[in-house]
């Protein structure tokens, strides 16, 4: 992992860049989508076969569907089995094991062979992306695209092919056949990509040294080091998710591209509604364009709409990973919606804002326990911990770890707010800016590298998306 870092950061990216900009614009797609499937097949070489079988039967449904666009009945029947295809390939290599032990454990008399396949990285991401441009065709909100090497530019995209944002054809149509590249996006596009490797190596992997040493120091963490372990991994996931979408988004500025903003300061929210706004944004909003609404949305009445919720939540948390506490951490905040939709928002809103921000941060750091841990014995043992089942008092060494970290959760909870963002756009027309703005992107990129070389802990939290 800290070689692929270096070698993509020091010498892969600069020669994408370089082939990138040396190609007449028109040719700009083919260097892409060539550059696409090195990139893909650099960590995975067989599986650049299934992303291409992908794109080929849903460029093929975008054809058939535009082609056949007045025949409702036939085009219906396209979509559906384009759609089929898609969640096969998805079902197979992500939840074939999981639905054979499930079998096993309900009807343990079928006796099922548990098929273990190595998942594709990214395959979610992509998945999710293909459907979105054949429901659209469906639809008629976008045009179908006859250019191959475009299309499969779109699907295979490497700035946010691995962990994402999910980007919904329509949003960037335009772009895949005619970007305006200039100076100030690109330069802005190394600013994000540099924040996002901030976010990403000097907290996020931080936090998930501190986390880890908690999280196996047993019995001697206390509830007090247990709630601080959990803590820690809250930051962690936020800093590495967000952190790989900056980087994303700023690759895609980078080459052209204007991704949509994937995290608005989640950990600010007044309510757990508030936070399904602000965390993975371009989930939420697959997930409410082609599933909720398409149910049916709040449209027909409340008992309706908790039952378009429950479903919508339960694909949440499946599409988050195979196994049954994802699952319970999407119902989980699948209820909680329910409430607050019932009668809490509006409790919430009369309340004073730091008792509707602990309420939220509670309930999401109580969320991210049931996100971590598959196996429910370790689930237990460790919510048990969080309530003083080993005591509250932390051991001498571990309270010695927190306080050497606690400078860095202190900064970690600030970065969570808009605070930075805030004090940057009062001083931007300032000429001091300038300098403290570059020599910070310098000072990133050193202290990553840095710790790139230096450590060998650099978890890659969302390649089982």
């Amino acid at each position: 992992m800290v070689f692929s870092s270096l070698v993509f950061l020091f010498l892969f990216l600069p020669i994408v860049l370089a082939l990138y900009y040396l190609t007449p614009k028109r040719f700009r797609n083919v260097t892409l989508f060539a550059v696409d499937l090195v990139f893909y097949a650099w960590g995975e070489p067989v599986f650049v076969i299934l992303m291409m079988v992908s794109i080929i039967i849903n460029y093929i449904a975008g054809i058939l569907l535009g082609k056949f666009r007045e025949r409702k009945a036939l085009s219906k029947w396209i979509l559906i089995a384009d759609v089929a295809v898609n969640l096969g390939l998805l079902g197979f290599f992500k939840y074939a094991g999981f639905i054979g032990e499930t079998l096993n454990v309900v009807l343990p008399f079928l006796n099922l062979p548990v098929i273990e396949v190595a998942l594709p990285i990214g395959i979610s991401f992509y998945t999710f992306q293909t459907m979105s441009y054949t429901i659209d065709v469906y639809r008629n909100t976008v045009k179908v695209q006859k250019n191959f090497i475009a299309f499969g530019t779109y699907v295979s995209l490497f700035p946010q092919l691995i962990a994402g944002p999910i980007v919904r054809y329509e949003d960037v149509a335009s772009q895949m056949m005619d970007r305006h590249e200039n100076l100030e996006q690109f330069t802005k596009g190394v600013k994000l990509f540099l924040v996002g490797l901030a976010k990403k190596i000097l907290i996020a992997n931080e936090m998930g040294c501190l986390w880890d040493t908690i999280r196996n120091s047993a019995g001697e963490s206390g509830a007090l080091g247990a709630w601080v372990g959990i803590i820690a991994y809250t930051f962690q996931i936020y800093f590495d998710f967000s952190g790989y979408s900056d980087m994303a988004i700023g690759l895609g500025r980078m080459f052209g591209f204007e991704f949509i903003k994937n995290f608005d300061y989640p950990y600010i929210s007044k309510s757990i509604t508030e936070f399904w706004r602000r965390w993975h944004i371009s989930l939420g909003t697959w997930f409410r364009e082609y599933v909720y609404i398409p149910l049916g949305g709040n449209r027909k009445g409340l008992g309706r709409q908790i039952i378009n919720l429950g479903v919508v939540w339960f694909l949440t948390g499946l599409w988050h990973g195979a196994s049954w506490n994802f699952i319970l951490w999407g119902l989980y905040f699948g209820v909680i919606l329910v409430f607050e939709k019932m009668f809490l928002l509006k409790v919430l809103k009369k309340a004073p804002a730091v008792v509707s921000h602990i309420y939220s941060l509670l309930l999401i750091v109580l969320g991210w326990v049931l996100f971590y841990f598959e196996d429910m014995g370790k689930l237990g043992e460790f919510a048990a911990r969080l309530f003083g089942a080993d005591g509250f008092a932390m051991s001498g060494s571990v309270a010695v770890t927190v306080v050497s970290y606690l400078p860095l959760l202190i900064a970690a909870a600030v970065a969570s707010t808009p605070l930075a963002a805030f004090l940057y756009k009062k001083i931007k027309s300032k000429p001091v800016l300038y300098v403290i703005d570059n020599s910070a992107c310098i000072l990133s990129l050193l202290l990553c590298t840095s710790k790139l070389v230096s450590s060998a802990y650099n978890p890659f939290l969302y390649f089982k998306f």
